[in-house]
């Protein structure tokens, strides 16, 4: 693949997409956004949770103006390479300097903490140059640690705008620069503050420097926690890219050549062996085999494919060799349509506010306006400057928002801890408010609802009083690597008299058609009514309970012994024992399910019988299940998606909560927003009840920490707390929200089967 991709119908536009850096809250994602629309001829979505930007403009030039745009921004854009390997490690970590700065700031925090607060609240136990040495340990954490709300901070006001950092700088800078001042002046020979039993010895000024590394600190830790739970949302094309094929064997002249897949071109012909996966979309010129399809259909069957018949790009030839005559290549092919429609849904659902920015994008400036009035107003009314700084301090630091910082990321964390002992990985706050408000839940089939994996469910032996049918199919196929082949052995292993095998001699498998032997002496074939008019066997006794088959949605596999036909097998995918009491927990919390699947209506009407869903959605093709999603959102349904398959990452991405077996594929579980680790599909229902538990506490964290800002501003205002107590009370504010995170850990899912989850413990 290339880093761009020329628009189809705009000569001379071209596709791009740039990874920024610099971001720190959905303000600078906005921001980046209408400066690079304001380019001519340039149409630009930024995505904040995979810190992504995607243009189409014009070609000549459009890298340098981009780069030039973000970084009059504040910002900085690099190129996608779309050749790099997917797995690769060496661009930085950006986390990693946020972990050296939290592991600063913890170290001076501690002993800052316990120096400040023993020594200037007990004067007998100070010694000569404390103050000094406690502004030396506040130094680092003030200056180094909190670097990226001061560097945000200068950015912000550059382009006249405010956000979370400019507060949170601003209050550690003034908190740290007045103990400073407090220091160099000598403090004061009056005593300190009111601490409710009485007043601090004099010099007490100087004792709050511990929170300004306190909230540098804690608000880092929040950072911390934020960044790694975007981390994940932006390896849905590395995913994708792994899952293509990097080489082609082009047949060029007679010869094969073993090329780059992107110099295959339209109307080429291309050789694919036995385990190769297939290069790009087109049709079988000649050759024989089976297809395994599971990654791009979820059907668990693979397909047996013949010249004239259609292929995949992403596909994997299993047995024969194929000639294919390329028809769509590069961002023409399926697999590709696919990575756009889950990064075009991602960058949609990314621009949705983040709750605190909409509630910091007032509450900052408002924070600010009263720190200067509060000064103003106090020298005007013939206040002394001391009292007038104190108090306007004392607003910086009471207006500092560290709960509300801390009260999506810890509630997060909480949450996400205690879904993993669940089996459930949720992926990001956007999967929390997701959660609360979804109204349908639409259940892929293949791989989710069922096993996914091919058992014989029935057999049907034409000669009255034989029993040896199912023994003399496998006994063929006991030789044969198809997944076919594999369950017709499995369900034959336990037959009385399994242990003595036949002699089987003269195996062939017959790529497309089935496979032939002779056991004990005796011709046998197993496979499709087409095998079996090949070799000019009468399979009419068979085509009644072949129909009856394919009506019920399984496999039909005739058996015909010496020449005639013998029986049927019928092979299913079987629906999960634990999905119908999902479905009806998911029923009883008022949520509408909806059953989505490839197969025939009346397959996936005995399945949805089973299941006991509402609706049910079937012949839906691979790249209609995006669309189907988005009829049900145009409906006003709030929809969430269980899937497990590659043709799943769209309507899991165009879901508004996604959800992903881990059984499935890693760009199925890369495109959603939770992973489900537990086979028993009671996880789905505790997903979402746990989600919206944890949606309910970060609401309940910012309602308290938004609230306690807007009593406490006033008091600071008016001179009753003083920036030591400010701090104290801001510290406080922070231990409720914390405190009322942690109560997730004990929640337990409604109705949970207690064993159930007992034995995923052990298993996980």
């Amino acid at each position: 693949m290339s880093t761009g991709t020329t628009a189809p119908g705009l000569p001379g536009t071209r596709t791009r997409e740039y990874d920024l850096e610099g971001m720190t809250c959905s303000a600078c994602a906005n921001r980046i956004e209408k400066k690079l629309n304001k380019l001519d001829g340039v149409r630009a979505v930024v995505n904040y949770a995979t810190e992504r930007a995607v243009l189409t403009g014009p070609a000549e030039g459009l890298d340098e103006r981009v780069q030039q745009a973000v970084r009059a921004a504040g910002y900085r854009a690099t190129v996608v390479d779309r050749d790099a390997d997917p797995d690769d490690t060496s661009h930085p970590d950006r986390t990693r300097s946020l972990r050296l700065r939290i592991a600063v700031g913890a170290v001076t925090t501690v002993p800052l903490g316990s120096l400040t607060i023993i020594l200037a609240l007990v004067p007998e136990l100070r010694f000569p140059g404390w103050e000094w040495l406690a502004v030396a340990l506040a130094t680092p954490t003030v200056l180094w640690g909190a670097w990226p709300f001061h560097r945000a901070t200068l950015r912000n006001l550059r382009h006249g705008s405010f956000s979370m950092d400019t507060l949170v700088s601003l209050g550690v800078v003034a908190a740290y620069l007045w103990s400073v001042v407090a220091v160099v002046s000598g403090g004061s020979g009056e005593p300190g503050y009111w601490l409710g039993y009485g007043v601090t010895p004099e010099g007490a000024d100087a004792i709050y420097l511990e929170v300004a590394t306190a909230v540098t600190t804690f608000l880092l830790t929040g950072r911390y926690v934020e960044a790694r739970s975007r981390r994940s949302a932006a390896d849905v094309l590395g995913a994708l890219s792994s899952l293509a094929a990097t080489t082609v064997r082009v047949v060029r002249d007679g010869v094969e050549q073993v090329r780059p897949v992107g110099e295959l071109a339209r109307g080429e012909e291309f050789s694919v062996r036995p385990g190769e996966t297939i290069a790009a979309d087109g049709s079988v010129v000649e050759g024989v085999s089976s297809v395994d399809t599971s990654m791009m259909t979820g059907e668990p069957a693979p397909v047996d494919v013949v010249a004239g018949s259609p292929v995949l790009g992403g596909t994997i030839n299993l047995s024969g060799r194929l000639l294919v005559r390329a028809e769509r290549v590069g961002a023409a092919t399926q697999l590709a349509q696919m990575a756009t429609m889950a990064e075009q849904a991602q960058a949609r659902k990314a621009r949705v506010q983040a709750l605190v920015d909409r509630v910091v994008a007032v509450f900052v400036p408002a924070a600010l306006g009263v720190a200067v009035v509060t000064l103003v107003g106090w020298l005007l009314v013939g206040g002394s400057t001391r009292d007038a700084f104190n108090a306007a301090v004392s607003v910086l630091i009471i207006a500092c928002p560290c709960a509300m910082g801390l009260a999506t990321p810890t509630a997060l964390m909480v949450g996400v801890g205690r879904a993993g002992q669940l089996g459930i990985v949720i992926k990001g706050p956007a999967a929390l408010e997701s959660s609360g408000v979804i109204d349908t839940v639409v259940l892929d089939k293949t791989g989710t609802v069922t096993t996914g994996a091919m058992t014989v469910a029935g057999v049907h032996d034409l000669v009255p009083g034989a029993d040896d049918l199912l023994g003399l199919a496998a006994a063929v196929e006991r030789h044969s690597e198809h997944p076919i082949g594999r369950a017709v052995v499995q369900a034959a292993a336990g037959l009385p008299g399994a242990g003595s095998e036949p002699v089987v001699e003269g195996f062939t498998a017959l790529g497309g058609l089935g496979a032939e032997a002779r056991v004990d002496g005796r011709p046998v074939l197993v496979g499709n009514l087409a095998l079996m008019a090949e070799r000019g066997v009468d399979a009419r006794p068979a085509h009644a309970l072949v129909d009856a088959a394919e009506d019920a949605g399984r496999t039909a596999v005739v058996v015909a012994v010496e020449g005639r036909v013998r029986g049927v097998l019928e092979l299913s995918d079987e629906v999960k024992e634990s999905a119908p009491e999902a479905v009806a927990r998911l029923r009883a919390m008022g949520l509408r399910t909806v059953l989505l699947t490839g197969d025939n209506a009346r397959a996936a009407a005995r399945v949805a019988q089973q299941l006991g869903t509402d609706e049910v959605l079937a012949e839906v093709l691979p790249t209609d299940k995006a669309s189907h999603v988005e009829r049900l959102q145009a409906q006003g349904r709030r929809v969430a998606v269980v899937g497990d398959g590659v043709n799943d990452a769209a309507a899991l991405a165009t879901a508004d909560l996604g959800l992903a077996v881990l059984s499935g594929t890693d760009i199925a579980m890369k495109s959603a927003d939770m992973i489900l680790v537990r086979s028993h599909l009671g996880v789905v229902p505790d997903a979402i009840a746990l989600a919206r538990r944890t949606l309910g506490t970060i609401r309940g964290n910012l309602v308290w920490a938004f609230g306690y800002n807007v009593a406490a501003i006033p008091l600071a205002a008016l001179g009753l707390l003083n920036p030591l107590i400010a701090g104290l009370a801001m510290s406080l504010s922070s231990l409720f929200v914390v405190g009322n995170s942690l109560r997730l850990r004990s929640w337990t899912p409604p109705r949970a089967d207690r064993r159930e989850l007992a034995g995923t413990s052990r298993s996980a």
